[in-house]
């Protein structure tokens, strides 16, 4: 019998070779006996999750973190292994995130090997500088080696992370980064402005010295420099920071960004099953106990009304350079988008924030300056 049911899956690693000075997730120093440990206590929770997975298929699969290039591949690959067990979409996207410094031309074959088909190396910058200052532990010189390991793998779809506004960066660092970019010819670039959280080593240095941050025109200045430069080499902007050759969005992230069906597995994961939505402990200590007992290790559980779903969606449209379809909200959620938000339409057209083109309602440039604002003015 075909399934008709499309269901992505996260894996959260939680490991990583030291804590980057932006860091605010779920994530633990690497040790060698916690990490078998740890992989053990994952494939029992793929286990308990076996009837959601028996009538679904998969079209996506995220491996992220933490730094899952920080363990062996091979309980990577273990963990693939299983979840080909089940029914697996023939054009399925297996993406895995990775460090430049942990990215071995082994690893990579590995990871190629056993069917993962998208590479996200996590690069940030092209200055050593800018590197040491944000706890990165690799040299820019192991981005290159990194692109190239995973090439002579065998992947044909290579993401790379770079971010903007860190601190003691100027517009020479961004134009230098699109000319690397261009000579690794890559397939997508997602390109993040630093968010300081509370609680990191980079927001307290902030608060302390704000002069070395890129001040908000400055990043502005660098963040449009960026979309227009990439847009050059055949990288389309496709979501607020992220940018891709015809054909190479990520579809994973995509099923986020348009509220679809998606499982996580492993500590702090969150999934969302149709409206809802739940997330692991995020201490080992839960998460095993939990699992020890035959029981999944979900700490908080919430079902979304009608209205929490309407506004995420449109949050999360709204960040799409397609914007949202109009039609496709209206069947999803039975409503009148145009007549129920007219006001806020209105008001946002006449800002020039938004437009409206073909049935899609989307930013328009000088609305991505001001995402959050039109955000607001939507939410209910």
């Amino acid at each position: 019998m075909m399934k008709t049911n499309n269901i992505s899956i996260y894996i959260h690693i939680p490991f990583c070779e030291s804590r980057c000075h932006y860091c605010d997730f779920c994530s633990s120093l690497i040790n060698r006996e916690n990490v078998g440990n740890y992989f053990e206590y994952l494939k029992k929770e793929i286990r308990l999750n076996d009837e959601i997975l028996k009538n679904q298929k998969i079209k996506t699969i995220f491996i992220g973190g933490g730094t899952p290039s920080s363990v062996p591949s091979k309980y990577i690959v273990e963990i693939i292994e299983i979840l080909k067990s089940y029914e697996i979409a023939d054009d399925v996207e297996i993406t895995i995130e990775s460090n430049p410094n942990s990215l071995s031309l082994e690893k990579a074959r590995d990871y190629f090997n056993v069917g993962i088909n998208r590479i996200s190396i996590g690069a940030q910058s092209f200055e050593d500088a800018i590197l040491r200052e944000i706890g990165r532990v690799h040299k820019s010189e192991e981005i290159y080696k990194a692109v190239r390991n995973a090439r002579e793998a065998g992947f044909k779809n290579i993401n790379l992370d770079l971010m903007l506004a860190l601190p003691h960066q100027n517009f020479s660092h961004i134009k230098k980064s699109i000319e690397e970019i261009e000579k690794l010819k890559l397939e997508h670039v997602s390109y993040y402005s630093l968010i300081l959280e509370e609680g990191t080593v980079l927001y307290n240095r902030c608060k302390k010295d704000l002069s070395s941050f890129p001040d908000e025109a400055e990043d502005r200045k660098m963040y449009h420099y960026v979309v227009k430069s990439l847009e050059k080499l055949g990288l389309k902007q496709y979501e607020i920071s992220n940018f891709a050759k015809d054909g190479y969005e990520c579809r994973h992230n995509l099923v986020y960004w348009k509220l679809e069906d998606y499982i996580s597995f492993g500590l702090s994961a969150s999934s969302n099953l149709e409206n809802i939505r739940y997330s692991n402990f995020d201490s080992f200590k839960e998460y095993y106990k939990s699992l020890d007992n035959e029981v999944l290790p979900i700490s908080y559980k919430e079902e979304l009304s009608k209205t929490d779903r309407i506004n995420e969606y449109i949050m999360m449209g709204l960040r799409l350079n397609y914007g949202i379809d109009l039609s496709e909200i209206d069947n999803r959620f039975d409503i009148d988008f145009m007549d129920d938000y007219k006001d806020e339409v209105s008001k946002n057209l006449n800002s020039g924030l938004i437009k409206i083109d073909d049935g899609k309602l989307a930013l328009t440039e000088k609305g991505r300056d001001l995402s959050n604002q039109v955000e607001l003015d939507f939410f209910r």
